[in-house]
This record gives structure tokens, C-alpha cells and sequence, in this order.
């Protein structure tokens, strides 16, 4: 078990060791370890590496002049300046949620920026402001929409955050695929088969083989058998609303997070896009009255009547949980994923 102060302290050494400006080292290490604490291990220090390696490539801008080039009171496109996601989204969510203090709800699409994390930490931010925060971001095409042999989408994440009063917020996060890259990249490391309906192989037979992509094959959309079209509608909504409305590649277009591939040739925009809202509840009615409205939804809906040894869940209730558990006893990371932070360290010279 790694503590959160020990894996903040070396991912902050380690941003800044890229360069990043202090405040946006913090932001980067703030945002990446928030998947960490909240059980989503895919998305935090075990793709430090990644974020390493593409810097390394010059296909991150460590300095970033993360600017609106396009806006009317409630809207906003962002370029992320080629920055780290995880520093560009948080400065496109406060836009959203500054234009929603003023207009009532905020909108901003950001196009040139890099992977942002975990969808369900940027979505949260509004909550602080009694606001409804929502985010997206389209992914490097390893998704074949339904009926294709070709890996169109990406797992394109939807997150949203809902506040309460007496309870914990609702969030929901994500992916627009049966499971997302990172659990296939965790069975990689730990020797595991995938579940049949994750993944086809080259020839669209259905998989089991957790490397299948390394051979031309495709994650599949959510839903299933029966219901892919729909996972595939959603990740499509999400690559239109972060990308084709941003400026930023979608699609087959968009760059891929591995630095050992080269981005197409031949791009439709620039980077990865996102999207991001944020409603103020008090445009709809009362704040308070409203989060006591949640509340009542949410014990409702808590103690609603389940299958015998199971309950019924809120989302955002297990990472809440996790997050409860790993402040108190500590991150667990895998052997691969810390030799490769130690790997890191002594590239850069710090100690995990």
C-alpha cells in the first residue's frame, strides 16, 4: 500500500519535472491521483508513464496557454494549447461553471488538448457551487460501432454529478463501451482473461484475449448483443460533442495516448477534445428545496427492496467508499505499475 501523500508527493515532483508551472502541477497531480482514491486504478499513477512518454515525444505542451477562442455568455470553445488534459479540463469545467454563476447553466467545448483523467472528478467540480456539472471526452479509436470490423470511437466517458443535501452527491461515470481500456490493461497485468462482450477479435469473432487490440482488434460498444447501438449512439453523442462542435480530431482522427504510434497523417482538427456543462440547480428552483428532493430520491432508491446478499446502489457510492478506505489504509498498485514509476523516478530523479 502506497499512501495518497506519497503518490501525490512523487506525480507533483514528477509534473514538475516536465515543466509544468507550480499551479498547474498541482492541478495535473490533483486531478490524475483523484482516480486513484476513488478505485479507478486505470486512470491514475498507472498512466503517469503515458503522460511521460508523449511529453517526451513532444506531443505535450508542458506550458500551455489554455485560451477561449470562441464565446457568448454561456458558451465557450477552449483551446487547451496541445496542455495536459488533466490541467486544460479543470480550467475548461471552471469556465463552464463561471458562465453558469452568470447566465444560469455554462458550456464549454475544448478542442488541442490530451486524455483528462477520470470524467467523474471534472463533473464534481460543479457541486461545490450547488450546480449540476456534466463531462465528456472522446478517445483513441479502439471501439468498433456496432455491425463494423473498424475501430471508429473511443471509450468517450460520460459523467454526471448531481449534489444532495444530507446524502453524498450522485455520479455517475462512465465509459460508452461494455468496459473501458484501462480494465483491459489491468487484466494484462494481471495474466486475466477479459468476460465475453468486452472485446472482438480482427475478424469481429467474439474474444476473450485481453491484448486482442495488439492484433487489430476492437472494444465493443455497451449494451451487448442486443443493445450495442445504444452504447454505440451515446460514444458517438460524445465524440460530436467534444470534437466535431470543439475543432478537435474525432473519430478515427483522434491521436492515440501510446507514444510508440504516430497520430494519422491526415488529421480533421486539433488534439482531443471535451465537453463540459454546468447548471446551476437555482435556475430550476430552490437549491435547498431541491437537494432535499434528492435526498428523499436517493433514500428511496437505497432502500428499495433487492436480490437476496445484494443492495441497491447509488452511483458514485463505491468510489465514495474507496476513496473512505485508500485515505485511510493506502493505494494498492500493481508490481508492473511500480516498477515503472520506480523507473520513472530514477529517470528523473525522484524517489517513489
Amino acid at each position: 500500500m502506497y499512501s495518497y501523500q506519497r503518490l501525490f508527493d512523487f506525480s507533483h515532483k514528477i509534473f514538475l519535472s516536465m515543466g509544468c508551472p507550480a499551479e498547474d502541477a498541482l492541478s495535473a497531480t490533483e486531478t490524475l491521483l483523484s482516480a486513484d482514491l476513488r478505485g479507478v486504478d486505470s486512470h491514475g499513477v498507472a498512466r503517469l508513464v503515458g503522460y511521460v512518454r508523449l511529453w517526451e515525444a513532444g506531443r505535450i505542451n508542458a506550458t500551455p496557454t489554455v485560451r477561449i477562442v470562441h464565446e457568448t455568455p454561456s458558451t465557450a470553445t477552449v483551446d487547451g494549447d496541445g496542455g495536459l488534459g488533466l490541467v486544460v479540463a479543470p480550467k475548461a469545467m471552471q469556465i463552464a461553471i463561471e458562465k453558469a454563476k452568470n447566465a444560469g447553466s455554462g458550456w464549454v467545448s475544448v478542442r488541442n488538448s490530451n486524455h483528462y483523467g477520470i470524467a467523474g472528478y471534472h463533473a464534481m467540480k460543479a457541486l461545490a457551487h450547488d450546480m449540476i456539472g456534466i463531462s465528456m471526452t472522446n478517445a483513441s479509436p479502439l471501439v468498433a460501432p456496432t455491425h463494423s470490423l473498424e475501430r471508429l470511437l473511443g471509450t468517450n466517458p460520460i459523467a454526471v454529478a448531481i449534489p444532495a443535501g444530507e446524502q453524498p452527491p450522485f455520479v455517475a461515470d462512465m465509459a460508452t463501451t461494455t468496459a473501458a481500456n484501462g480494465k483491459l490493461e489491468m487484466l494484462q497485468r494481471k495474466n486475466l482473461e477479459a468476460p465475453l462482450g468486452w472485446i472482438q477479435a480482427a475478424d469481429g469473432s467474439a474474444s476473450t484475449n485481453p491484448n486482442e487490440l495488439k492484433d487489430g482488434g476492437a472494444l465493443l460498444p455497451l449494451g451487448g448483443d442486443t443493445g450495442s447501438h445504444k452504447g454505440y449512439a451515446l460514444g458517438a453523442v460524445v465524440d460530436i460533442f467534444s470534437a466535431v462542435l470543439s475543432g478537435a480530431n474525432y473519430g478515427p482522427w483522434v491521436p492515440p495516448f501510446v507514444s510508440f504510434l504516430a497520430p494519422p497523417a491526415d488529421p480533421v482538427g486539433a488534439g482531443i477534445g471535451h465537453f463540459f456543462g454546468s447548471m446551476r440547480v437555482d435556475a430550476f428552483r430552490p437549491a435547498a428545496e431541491f437537494k432535499q428532493h434528492m435526498d428523499h430520491w436517493i433514500t428511496r432508491f437505497k432502500t428499495s427492496k433487492a436480490k437476496e446478499g445484494q443492495q441497491v446502489l447509488i452511483p458514485g457510492e463505491p468510489e465514495r467508499l474507496f476513496t473512505e478506505q485508500r485515505l485511510k489504509d493506502g493505494i494498492p498498485l500493481l508490481p508492473p505499475v511500480v516498477k515503472d514509476l520506480e523507473g520513472l523516478g530514477g529517470k528523473f530523479g525522484v524517489q517513489l
